[in-house]
């Protein structure tokens, strides 16, 4: 909030002194999330800052240095942000991706490091091991004659979630939101999406959720007039069954249960892994506004363990098909040029059960097929295709 006032205000009506940059900081490992009006615009997503230096505008002097949450954002969005510069604040970001929010309009993106508002510019937040940097929408319906916000306050949502729970049973969860000082405060009415069924908070923050199957489940808190919450993952085990960390019991009284060729109790694995795709469902229509720009995908545990992880994205555009080729990061043409999503090339987004791969810029109109498959170190390969699963076609207008 106080960049927004110290941006809209430089006329004279409010003012605020901004400390002066401290020292360089070293690198340092952060995570960095964004989160648009509509969608998140990147998810929480590891970031190693670095000594390079952030130049928005091409104006010499107006220079951040790469240990800054600007040199963060940079990094975690691959330089595609921008905003004005203004001296004694450095650049009020006014554009991630696609989405802007550029002054006067009340809307504009808030910046929170460790949840807290930020008393200095992004140029002069210097960051240290371990901090969580959030930009999130927030929102100015400024008031002269109190030189305030006449509309209450944007605040980001925090999830809270046990990190394992019994599949089938109810376990709770918590919703807080966060004042501009990082306090927490329990949120009645706020959404629990990712179980089995929607849940909502009572009024002291508390929802009861049910993941009905066994593997990790990815869960989101919202709630209108809120910054929505990151992904937080529970994972669902009976104890004993290779879920979630926990080990088989290999003493001669324990039951060990198989299919015969899922590779636990001794057996051979013959049983594909089974990957899913996150954040898009099948028949999504998007405009070039709204259109994805993360891919993420989530694989269920594997008793063998994951060798790779792939993904196919292809396009159609009234007859003119292409194909996103991973090492040159652009839709190229398949020399056979026909359609189909057959005709595409997978390519290696790593071997993590969950992985995020973010695309160098929003898809353009057409119509895409994204397919994932998984490879296990058996080399099970999670191969046909399952419609809203393993599989995705969507459209972009």
């Amino acid at each position: 909030m106080l960049h927004r006032l110290l941006v809209g205000l430089a006329g004279g009506l409010l003012l605020v002194l901004v400390p002066a940059s401290p020292a360089l900081a070293a690198p340092a490992n952060v995570t960095l999330r964004v989160e648009g009006a509509a969608q998140t615009l990147l998810p929480r997503t590891a970031v190693r800052t670095d000594a390079r230096i952030v130049n928005k505008d091409g104006v010499a002097g107006h220079d951040c240095p790469g240990t800054t949450v600007a040199g963060a954002l940079e990094i975690g969005v691959a330089g595609d942000w921008g905003g004005t510069w203004f001296d004694g604040l450095g650049y009020s970001v006014e554009r991630v991706g696609t989405e802007a929010h550029v002054f006067p309009q009340p809307d504009f993106f808030e910046v929170r490091v460790n949840n807290r508002t930020l008393p200095v510019g992004v140029c002069a937040a210097e960051l240290q091991e371990g901090d969580d940097v959030l930009l999130f929408v927030a929102r100015c319906e400024f008031n002269p004659a109190t030189s305030a916000c006449a509309n209450p306050p944007v605040l980001p949502l925090g999830l809270r979630v046990p990190p394992t729970v019994t599949p089938g049973a109810p376990f709770d969860v918590s919703v807080v939101e966060f004042a501009p000082d990082g306090t927490p405060s329990p949120v009645a009415g706020a959404t629990i999406e990712g179980g089995d069924a929607p849940a909502t908070t009572n009024a002291a923050g508390i929802a009861a959720v049910v993941v009905g199957s066994g593997g990790p489940r990815a869960l989101r808190a919202s709630k209108p007039g809120r910054a929505r919450s990151a992904l937080e993952t529970v994972c669902a085990t009976g104890g004993g069954d290779g879920l979630c960390g926990t080990i088989v019991p290999s003493s001669a009284q324990a039951v060990c249960r198989t299919t015969g060729s899922d590779g636990r109790c001794g057996t051979r694995d013959r049983t594909p892994p089974t990957a899913r795709v996150l954040g898009i469902r099948n028949g999504w229509r998007f405009s070039r506004r709204t259109a994805p720009r993360a891919l993420r995908v989530q694989v269920a545990p594997d008793p063998s363990g994951l060798l790779a992880v792939k993904l196919r994205l292809t396009r159609n555009d009234r007859g003119r098909c292409t194909y996103f080729s991973g090492r040159f990061e652009r839709f190229r043409v398949n020399r056979s040029a026909r359609c189909g999503a057959t005709n595409g090339f997978f390519f290696g987004v790593g071997d993590r059960e969950q992985t995020s791969y973010l695309l160098p810029r929003r898809l353009p109109r057409g119509r895409y097929v994204l397919d994932v498959t998984a490879i296990d170190r058996a080399f099970n390969r999670d191969g046909p295709r399952s419609p809203g699963r393993n599989r995705v076609v969507f459209h972009v207008r």
